[in-house]
């Protein structure tokens, strides 16, 4: 005759469980609207993921690099995920604005055979909090912004990260063109050396000198070609892959000579300040921490909440119920002076985010400046070694016609191989350097994205 209000358990725990399976993976408040975008899906105006493209064929560009580097590297899956973690602490604090059910159950029985049962339904609403709810929503949604400016500004580590990388890569494949290259004149004077001691018209010091320069290019190409090998493992670590995966990457446009870098200073501190993603987390972190001194101030003010309940009671045969509905006002009078230190810790709080607000404000004006610095002087280099580098071929050229023909010096050729070969290295370092720099500023101003990609030598893949 009791059977029917255990059924009626076992039918509302079943819907309880369903809707608890539902909530876990529902976003009823909509939170997840408000993240950015998973980082990969910036760049080069893609439709869908390309993350699910998986490993592009065929040789990589700049433009892919970057991409890879964003799909798969962990900082980024990492700031992801925290985002989410962010939005759902939002969705939790705006719960607090939704009335709460419980239901309970009990049963007993005791000797000699007297059984008990009971089951109840309680509903609460809280009416008035002088603003607890109120700011703790607003310190959970300026968090989550920190958070999707903290993402932004890994995923612009990431980038840069990412750019170095290939450009590492490819000035290691051109250190050891120009080994190669260096190696081979160095073989031909060596010859000419030889075929002049064997005619007569050389001395037996010239050959071994020659023979010296020769085995040092040799040794030089050696650690080059080491270089190119330690330089792809890196690479292809930032793409989220073994270091023995073999990574070809697209030929690169050599760096043309540039016309002075010429900008305000004041103006790219002031732009950088509106757009470092890092300076809006912390301007953010400043704006959650005064919510919540609000939140603590309040939590310690008088509540009002509506309840209701209803519960039915069977023992020994008889059953009995009761509902019953009101208004609960509760007063907070003493807590040991916990709420006053709560207050201190969290005003301390602002203090000290406000303080890394203004840190990092001067952080990024130095920032910039630096790369500004770095960027100008790159430049400088890029067009000063195109010159040195035309001027080491021919001295080496006319150094080494000279010597086949007789009227120079075996140490003039040598040097001019030396001056050569230091001339190829300063120039392949100095169109390193300005790719990476100019990669640099962009990111100390928070703009580096796509579009400074197309502009870069190998960002489309085209041949030089």
């Amino acid at each position: 005759m009791h059977a029917h209000p255990i059924r009626y358990l076992c039918a509302l725990l079943c819907f309880w469980s369903g809707l608890a399976s539902a909530e876990e993976t529902s976003d009823p408040f909509g939170t997840e609207k408000a993240l950015s975008l998973k980082p990969a899906l910036r760049l080069g105006g893609a439709v869908g993921d390309p993350c699910a493209e998986g490993m592009p064929t065929g040789a990589l560009n700049l433009l892919e690099v970057v991409n890879l580097a964003l799909c798969n590297n962990p900082q980024t899956r990492e700031v992801w995920a925290s985002s989410r973690a962010q939005a759902a602490q939002v969705g939790v604090s705006q719960s607090s604005y939704l009335p709460g059910a419980n239901l309970s159950a009990s049963g007993n029985r005791t000797s000699p055979g007297t059984g008990q049962r009971s089951y109840g339904l309680t509903l609460s609403y809280l009416l008035y909090d002088f603003g607890t709810r109120a700011a703790g929503v607003e310190n959970a949604r300026q968090l989550l912004d920190a958070a999707n400016a903290t993402q932004d500004s890994t995923v612009q580590v990431v980038f840069l990260q990412a750019v170095q990388s290939f450009y590492q890569t490819q000035a290691a494949q051109a250190a050891l063109e120009a080994a190669l290259e260096s190696e081979r004149a160095a073989k031909e004077s060596f010859s000419a050396a030889g075929a002049r001691y064997a005619a007569g018209s050389a001395t037996p010091a010239d050959k071994l000198q020659a023979q010296t320069a020769y085995s040092q290019a040799t040794l030089n190409q050696i650690t080059a070609s080491g270089n190119l090998n330690n330089a792809r493992g890196a690479l292809a670590n930032m793409l989220g892959l073994d270091a023995n995966q073999n990574i070809v990457l697209a030929a690169a446009n050599t760096a043309a000579v540039p016309a002075s870098f010429d900008r305000d200073v004041a103006a790219l501190i002031e732009e950088a300040r509106l757009r470092r993603p890092d300076l809006h987390a912390a301007a953010a972190q400043v704006k959650a921490a005064q919510a919540n001194v609000d939140a603590v101030r309040a939590s310690g003010k008088p509540s009002v909440s509506l309840t209701a309940s209803t519960n039915q009671t069977s023992a020994a045969g008889i059953t009995t119920s009761g509902a019953s509905f009101g208004v609960n006002l509760s007063v907070p009078l003493f807590a040991g002076f916990a709420p006053t230190y709560r207050i201190r810790a969290a005003e301390a709080q602002v203090e000290a985010q406000t303080a890394q607000l203004e840190r990092l404000r001067l952080q990024v004006a130095l920032d910039v400046w630096t790369a500004y610095q770095n960027l100008t002087t790159a430049t400088q280099s890029l067009r000063t070694t195109a010159d040195l580098l035309n001027s080491a071929e021919q001295s080496e050229r006319v150094a080494l016609g000279r010597y086949k023909a007789g009227v120079g010096s075996i140490l003039d050729v040598l040097n001019a191989q030396s001056a050569l070969a230091g001339a190829r290295q300063q120039r392949i370092q100095s169109t390193f350097n300005w790719n990476i720099n100019r990669a640099a500023l962009a990111q100390s101003m928070g703009n580096l994205d796509d579009s400074l990609l197309q502009s870069l030598p190998g960002g489309t893949g085209q041949k030089p």
